[in-house]
């Protein structure tokens, strides 16, 4: 017969004792944080609604992007340089901490963002989400002085309640944040607090009665060999489009900073084509975050150059300097590219602009597994298997690539490239030769 004296010593064991006190520390700080970081994302969703209401009301306001850049560019230049670098700073920190990233990081990515939206600029919201929650969650550090592992934490934390909240997908948000840090890897320490954060973040932003854009897949066919066969060539077109995504990006802000010396300028520069390219265009479809087209992709077959001009104008918007994420634009780019392969795939538009739609996203920022997740959140369980072939594709081939250029190769994607292990895709696509001195990955211990 147990007594209650061994009751009671197994509840009391030396394993329990830690996880209670664990779950009580972390409960507190991803409160705090979900609580902080879903309300800025509720006050930018809204802000970034108005001021997209009134670019649209006010077309002639475009005509202004070039001091819309100007002031971005000088507000940067002057008080955010220790910021400037946006979400590669928090992988940045996470993987060789310093000092903890300045709390200005949150209203200055805010205020440039909304400003490129307001002016026409191409971009997204993501970025903006990740970097407040970031900076808000890393100011926690300081205020319980926290330790280093523990900071590890809190910045993952942040990012999952910051893009938790900003799509409305805490799960994936989560996921997101584990799995972003180091490819091929995921931050299985941190779990419990990503999912807090995410969850509560997500709560946090619905409070302030904040809605998210609701996407349908009416049919889904049955899986069978041949659906997945198309899937997987789907799959590889949307991993070569992410390619192409990640390397346009790198590509235009290296050709501002070689030929434009002073930074404030770049976007002047920019904002003058872009001002002139979107008049040329005739059309706003494919400037700021394009939720309108986006929808329409699930409905109709979109034109196959959509997803083309939509890379153009959101990687030369980011490397002139405007502020915003890139996630949203991926989106556009994977849901008009599924949409336009229905004239070659016998699939139905919806479920193609579906699989685009995250797929691209996931070999853009090698997270096939966040990307799946975040699929079922949006379109439900139905179309899994073909979301989940498409990501997994995606990310093989988009290579060892991505829009973070800080981010940690912790796995190769195959076999004979175990020479990238351990360094950053910036290496990579710079060709430096760090084999005699590669950065080892940040891996739990």
């Amino acid at each position: 017969m147990i007594s209650g004296k061994d009751i009671k010593g197994w509840f009391l064991a030396k394993e329990q004792l830690p996880y209670l006190s664990y779950l009580f520390k972390w409960l507190i700080l991803c409160t705090l944080v979900g609580i902080l970081a879903g309300s800025a994302s509720a006050i930018f969703l809204l802000s970034l609604d108005w001021v997209t209401n009134y670019r649209e009301a006010n077309l002639w306001i475009i005509a202004l992007l070039p001091l819309g850049g100007l002031v971005i560019g000088l507000t940067y230049h002057y008080l955010g340089k220790d910021v400037v670098k946006g979400n590669n700073q928090l992988l940045e920190e996470f993987h060789s901490p310093k000092k903890v990233i300045p709390l200005k990081m949150a209203p200055l990515v805010l205020f440039g963002t909304l400003v490129t939206h307001l002016f026409g600029g191409s971009a997204g919201r993501e970025g903006t989400a990740v970097q407040m929650g970031g900076a808000i969650a890393d100011q926690f550090t300081k205020i319980f002085n926290l330790h280093k592992r523990d900071r590890k934490i809190l910045i993952i934390t942040g990012v999952s309640a910051g893009f938790a909240s900003v799509f409305g997908t805490p799960l994936a948000g989560a996921i997101f944040a584990l799995e972003v840090f180091i490819s091929g890897r995921m931050r299985y320490d941190s779990i419990l607090p990503s999912f807090l954060a995410a969850v509560i973040a997500d709560i946090a932003c619905h409070a302030w009665n904040v809605g998210h854009t609701l996407y349908e897949i009416p049919a889904v066919p049955n899986v069978d060999a041949y659906g997945l066969l198309w899937a997987i060539i789907a799959g590889v077109a949307f991993g070569l489009a992410a390619r192409v995504f990640s390397w346009a990006n790198h590509f235009w802000s290296g050709v501002f900073s070689k030929f434009i010396s002073y930074p404030p300028l770049r976007p002047v520069v920019g904002g003058v084509v872009l001002a002139i390219s979107i008049w040329l265009m005739g059309t706003t479809r494919y400037i700021g975050l394009g939720i309108p087209v986006i929808e329409e992709s699930f409905l109709i077959q979109m034109p196959l150059y959509a997803f083309a001009i939509k890379i153009l104008l959101t990687s030369f918007t980011l490397g002139a300097g405007f502020k915003g994420g890139e996630v949203t634009p991926l989106f556009f780019t994977g849901a008009t590219l599924g949409s336009a392969l229905s004239m070659f795939i016998p699939m139905p538009v919806a479920l193609l602009a579906g699989m685009g739609f995250v797929a691209v996203f996931a070999g853009a920022t090698n997270t096939p597994i966040a990307c799946t997740v975040m699929a079922i959140e949006l379109f439900g369980a139905e179309s899994a298997v073909y979301v989940a072939m498409a990501c997994v594709m995606a990310y093989l081939f988009s290579g060892h690539t991505g829009i973070y250029s800080a981010q940690i190769i912790g796995s190769p994607k195959h076999l004979i490239f175990g020479r990238h292990k351990g360094k950053t895709l910036h290496e990579l696509q710079s060709r430096k030769k760090t084999e005699k001195h590669p950065i080892k990955p940040d891996l739990p211990e």
